[in-house]
């Protein structure tokens, strides 16, 4: 189209603001990516029918397209027999068991002594003869004695054992000790710890294998190796005399009759506190026996499955077979769609889930998806073209080089690592999970190539992190080819037999791709830096250089406003780093932000020479508009020069929506006398307020810095109560209402800016001029004088500049 240049201007303008503006460029872009991705894996979605019977001769080569299986009946009953072999049995840990006995000793022990050793009643007054009839369980007995006896049946079902008269007779002369009773208890429980089995036998016959002791309420279980150590029931009562001697040893006092009869007691209240639990044995080899996945015989993509001349065998039919059965389920037409589907909702569910919830601005959002659908497109068609490189490489050398380790040397880990550098590190991390998913369908659904391709373009993209130098792409790339060089390992180690060829082959090309991706990245970031308008910390650093074009014009046209800029620029780059913020983005923003003055220089305080104020003879509504003007100026003079839109933001809202109190003022005094009001927004900076924190430390730098000059004598303690005054008049006014800054990172702010401010603003001592005879003052050279005590005769002056002359060597 041959258009002249301003209606081309006006066609760029018109597509600009369609992309800044439009809600429909992200159906577009869904619907581009979606179209192109779909024409990329095209191929893949054929599907070709085979006739062949067993014996029939193969008319050509016939290679699997993609992974396949075949399910193999045998090897899966045989590893379900195995999984049902491997599985322990089940036996029950009655916990319980101990405590109730011990508690069911120590009530019925605790009964009896308190009846012995209670006080004896007193005799009746009159006593009433007794029927004969009358059973002695009813009849209240006549001493503590008699009704222990009386009550021996209560003992026995207390204790859960029948008890002799002759251990009853000892246990009531001895007064149910509380030494037999913990005697009994410790053995008992010694011996129950322990475990006791019914048939130890069968618990023996398990082996080295173990069982599984788990509690009756299958809350805890755990694995017995050592099956020897439970007691058999017999073996359990043999123990106890065993366990109970050492103790008895030590109590010499209890008789042989209480030794005896604490064995006894011990032995027969012993009970198998381990059984097996046969039903849950089953239930749990039944599950494992249903958790065994069928065995799959693996047809590898690019594996011949039958061989021109051959005869085809009933296990190649079987793989013809499986592959139609796999792939024959859909024709072309749907596959396409369900293709475009997948992606398409791939691509929405990414959307949704991650770059929606983002705060960002129409214009911000519409770029950001224009630039990763770019990045995405570029990235597959290159994926797309390393399919058919194995081929071309092959044709080419007389030895087989695999095609797995030609697709190591692929560079598509420099998508990711340009999404990094623009968009930061959790941006990049999930289109790395995008791509590395499309791309893999564009690989026959080869899930070792989506590890690969992942954790490759995720470890990239971490290491161009912090790139604010060309090198980084190069280290980065270094970098990244050795993890290549593990991860080809890897992959090759789980997909393919092992040889050193391979090895070597997956290496060489490995650390290739990540080398690649590297000077990939490094040639295409500064194009997408100047089609997408991007910000980067080495444009940062470009522009951080004082001999910028637009800052030697600042510096010749508004000398004030540039060395302010410069000091803004340093306040803002030491308050940044405290805060977590970019300090190189907050220094160029302060070096930038007032370009606008050079407009109109003179008509800004820190420009004006001879103490002559432009002002004076204007209205302040017009000063006003003068003063506001600067914004607009800088965003022009900024789009030309293409500083980017994060130092146009700042430029924008350094002022935020602030008033231009001076001027109000005065605009007010002069309309006193008249009833016409005073409209406080035609005083106001158009805003908006600071987006960003980077914006915030900028506007805050600018006021403090200008505020510190109107100090007559800038003592840190006056610095400081002016700091904390506008700081908190900037917050109160609620110009950081749209930034992310917190009470505690102004409490850091202040600090640091206090110091800064302190140091520009340091004291310096008076050193006297002339001590006599060309001598030095007392407090050093005599040439460091301060400014203010300069004299102010010209011939003195004179005098002095031939004195410092001489003192100098020149005649």
């Amino acid at each position: 189209m041959n258009l002249p240049n301003e209606k081309r201007q006006s066609f760029r303008e018109s597509i600009r603001t369609f992309f800044a503006t439009s809600h429909n460029v992200l159906w577009i872009l869904l619907a581009v990516i979606t179209l192109l991705f779909t024409l990329i894996i095209y191929p893949n979605l054929a599907v070709t029918k085979y006739t062949y019977k067993v014996g029939d001769i193969a008319e050509k080569n016939i290679k699997a397209p993609r992974d396949f299986y075949l399910p193999d009946d045998a090897a899966t009953e045989a590893n379900r027999r195995l999984a049902i072999r491997s599985v322990l049995n089940v036996y029950d840990n009655n916990t319980e068991l101990k405590g109730r006995q011990v508690t069911k000793v120590r009530r019925a022990f605790k009964t009896f002594r308190t009846i012995l050793t209670q006080a004896p009643p007193a005799p009746p007054a009159h006593v009433e003869p007794e029927s004969s009839d009358t059973s002695s369980a009813t009849t209240p007995a006549a001493t503590p004695v008699d009704e222990v006896w009386l009550r021996k049946k209560e003992f026995d079902e207390k204790l859960g054992i029948e008890v002799s008269r002759g251990a009853f007779e000892v246990l009531e002369k001895n007064l149910f000790s509380k030494e037999i009773e913990n005697l009994i208890c410790q053995v008992y429980s010694e011996i129950m710890n322990n475990g006791v089995v019914a048939n130890k036998e069968l618990l023996l016959r398990h082996g080295d294998r173990g069982i599984t002791l788990r509690t009756l309420d299958g809350k805890e279980e755990s694995i017995a190796k050592n099956l020897r150590a439970f007691y058999g029931l017999e073996q359990a009562q043999t123990m106890v005399r065993i366990v109970a001697d050492p103790l008895f040893k030590s109590k010499p006092e209890i008789g042989y009759n209480a030794l005896n009869l604490i064995v006894d007691f011990t032995q027969r209240m012993l009970q198998p506190n381990i059984t097996v639990n046969g039903s849950e044995t089953e239930i749990r080899a039944k599950r494992a026996a249903e958790e065994v996945k069928p065995v799959l015989y693996q047809v590898k993509v690019g594996e011949m499955i039958l061989r021109e001349g051959e005869r085809v065998t009933e296990f190649q039919l079987a793989k013809l077979k499986e592959l139609q059965i796999q792939t024959k389920k859909r024709h072309l037409f749907s596959r396409s769609i369900g293709a475009a589907l997948v992606t398409a909702l791939f691509l929405i569910i990414s959307y949704l889930v991650h770059y929606r919830p983002k705060s960002e601005e129409l214009a911000d959002r519409n770029k950001n998806m224009v630039f990763l659908a770019t990045v995405l497109t570029l990235f597959l068609f290159v994926a797309k073209i390393s399919l058919s490189v194995p081929g071309v490489i092959g044709a080419s050398v007389e030895f087989d080089i695999s095609e797995t380790a030609v697709y190591f040397g692929m560079p598509v880990a420099a998508g990711a690592m340009a999404v990094c550098l623009f968009m930061g590190m959790e941006a990049a991390l999930f289109f790395s999970i995008i791509f590395a998913a499309l791309v893999t369908l564009v690989f026959s659904n080869q899930f070792a190539i989506f590890i690969y391709i992942f954790l490759s373009s995720a470890m990239g993209a971490y290491w161009m992190r912090h790139c604010r130098e060309r090198k980084v792409f190069i280290k980065a790339g270094g970098r990244l080819g050795l993890l290549n060089l593990f991860l080809a390992i890897a992959v090759a180690t789980y997909t393919q037999e092992i040889s050193v060829e391979l090895l070597a082959w997956s290496c060489l090309f490995a650390f290739t791709g990540g080398m690649m991706s590297g000077i990939v990245t490094a040639g295409i970031a500064p194009l997408l830096e100047m089609l997408f308008d991007y910000t980067t910390d080495i444009k940062l650093l470009e522009l951080a250089n004082l001999d910028q074009p637009i800052l030697r014009r600042l510096m010749i046209e508004a000398p004030g406003t540039y060395n302010h800029s410069v000091i803004v620029g340093t306040l803002a780059d030491a308050v940044a780093s405290d805060i977590g913020a970019n300090p190189l983005l907050a220094r160029v923003c302060g070096y930038y932000h007032d370009i606008g003055k050079i407009e109109k220089a003179q008509y800004f305080i820190e420009n004006q020479k001879d103490g002559k104020n432009r002002h004076d003879k204007l209205a302040p509504s017009m000063s006003a508009l003068i003063l506001t003007g600067h914004v607009k100026a800088g965003l022009e003079i900024a789009r030309q020069y293409r500083l980017g839109q994060a130092i146009m933001d700042t430029i924008q809202q350094h002022h935020g929506t602030s008033l231009i109190e001076y001027f109000y003022e005065k605009a007010k005094a002069q309309k006193e006398d008249s009833e016409e009001t005073v409209n406080p927004d035609d005083f106001r900076y158009p805003g908006p307020k600071p987006q960003s924190v980077e914006a915030a430390i900028v506007m805050m730098a600018d006021v403090l810095e200008a505020a510190t000059r109107t100090l007559d004598n800038p003592t840190p303690a006056r610095i400081q109560g002016l700091v904390q005054t506008l700081i908190n008049k900037i917050f109160a006014s609620g110009q950081l209402d749209y930034c992310e800054i917190t009470l505690k990172d102004l409490h850091i702010m202040a600090k640091r800016f206090n110091v800064v401010l302190s140091g520009i603003h340091h004291h310096r001592i008076k050193y006297p001029e002339k001590t006599g005879n060309g001598s030095k003052g007392r407090h050093g050279d005599s040439h460091r004088q301060q400014a203010d005590d300069a004299p102010d005769s010209p011939e003195n002056d004179r005098g002095e500049r031939e004195g410092h002359l001489k003192r100098l060597g020149i005649t």
